[in-house]
Formats: structure tokens, sequence, C-alpha cells
């Protein structure tokens, strides 16, 4: 039986102008081919993103105008970067926006892929899983583990600190077919991770917000736990945490 020791994995890590893949673009990709024990091949560079960066984009990757001046345009880089992933699971932190990035530049310039096919190891819904963690940000989790600090917020400060991560978090699994398995069940969040109910049990969250907040571009998990509150609160006959203008006082 093969085990997680002998599986191949890739780690992929775009930093953008924004979060927008409809008008932002890609400033910076990492990518490494490695397993549990070695890292086989590796990838970096800085992406020429056709347009500003703006200054909140800056601030947190520390990637400047100047710094992408003469550098590849993503589409010129994009057959490595696709060899490397080939059809290896894909290990990121939200790694499906790191996917798109990739993918949609790959569909511009019609060059063949098959990387949304490629299984997903999201360690962000892998450390919920976990549960040990009080924050699951991957700067958390690097303080969490106590992973070496990689420096500056930068793709493959990333994907290195995401590597040992995911080493942490896979620790307990015996084989690929088992994490992949976990993986695939959505995480029933408890308290509410962002906006301006951050920090509350989503169970004494306000029901309007809930739906309003069910129908937003969140992350899976998150989704999925709003709606399942909604459920709850309707088999339950809850409806005292409906709309009140005094709930929040």
């Amino acid at each position: 039986m093969r085990t997680l020791d002998d599986e191949i994995f890739v780690c992929i890590d775009c930093e953008t102008t924004g979060l927008d893949l409809s008008v932002d673009r890609v400033v910076e990709v990492a990518v490494i081919k490695f397993t549990t024990k070695e890292v086989l091949e590796s990838y970096e560079t800085l992406i020429d993103p056709e347009r500003l960066i703006p200054e909140s984009s800056t601030y947190f990757h520390r990637i400047t105008d100047d710094m992408v001046v003469g550098k590849p345009k993503l589409h010129e880089v994009l057959e490595p970067i696709l060899r490397i992933m080939g059809r290896h699971p894909v290990v990121g932190h939200g790694v499906k926006f790191d996917i798109e990035c990739i993918a949609q530049e790959a569909d511009k310039i019609k060059l063949n892929h098959t990387i949304r096919n490629n299984r997903i190891i999201d360690t962000l819904r892998l450390a919920r899983h976990y549960g040990e963690s009080p924050i699951n940000s991957l700067e958390e989790l690097r303080k969490h583990f106590n992973i070496p600090e990689e420096g500056a917020h930068r793709a493959m400060n990333d994907v290195v600190v995401n590597r040992e991560v995911f080493k942490h978090l896979s620790k307990r699994f015996k084989s690929l077919q088992d994490l992949l398995r976990l993986v695939s069940q959505p995480v029933l969040m408890k308290v509410m991770p962002l906006g301006k109910h951050k920090g509350r049990p989503i169970k004494d969250l306000p029901l309007d917000y809930v739906k309003w907040a069910a129908h937003k571009d969140f992350d899976e998990d998150l989704i999925y736990s709003l709606r399942h509150e909604i459920n709850r609160r309707k088999r339950g006959g809850l409806f005292t945490q409906a709309s009140n203008p005094f709930g929040d006082l």
C-alpha cells in the first residue's frame, strides 16, 4: 500500500494586483513539486501584470511597479508552471484561487491544460478539520507549528511555509486516499471568521444577516455553515433571531 511519503504533490501561490480575477492580474508566481521528504523541482518569477499595482496590494506583498518592469507576462511562463503541476494533487491555502489564476490565463491563449481537474488539498480546510489552532491563517499556522519565518509575504516564501504546514497537518494520515476523503468533507464552522460579526458564534447571528451572507462569495466551508444554520433555525422554528433593529445593541 502506498503511504503518504510515496506521493508527489505540488504547491502553488500567486501574488496578484487584487482578488477580482475579472480585472486583477498576477504579479508573482511560485510553484514547487515535492514529497513529504524533499523538494523535487521549483519555479518562481515576478510577472508583468500589464497594469499598475494598487498601493493596497503592494502593502500586502511588497511588490512594486518598478520590480515588475521587464519581467515576463504570465502567458509566457505558463508552460513550465503547467509542466511542474502535471496531474499531481495541488496543495495550498485557499488554493482554488491560485489554480484559477493560472487556468484563466491558459484559457485566454487557448493552451490545453487539465489543472482544474487536479485533486485539491486545501490546507485551510485541513487546518479547520485539525481544529487545534485558534486561527487558521497561514501565518498563524506557521507560528502554531513553530515553523521558521521565511520573510516578506512573497509567493515562494508562502509556498515554503505552506509545504511545512501541510507536512504537520498530514502526519495523522496513512494514505493520500484517507487525506482526500477528509478534505472532501466541508467543515461546520462555529464562529463567524470575518465581517462586522467577526468572532461571534454563527448560532447567535441575526437571521437576516445569515441569509445575506449565505449568498456572498465566501469560501465553501463558511457558506456550508451559514446554510446549515438557516436550516437549523427552520427545523427548530427559531425565528427570534430574525431582523431586529435592537438585536445588535
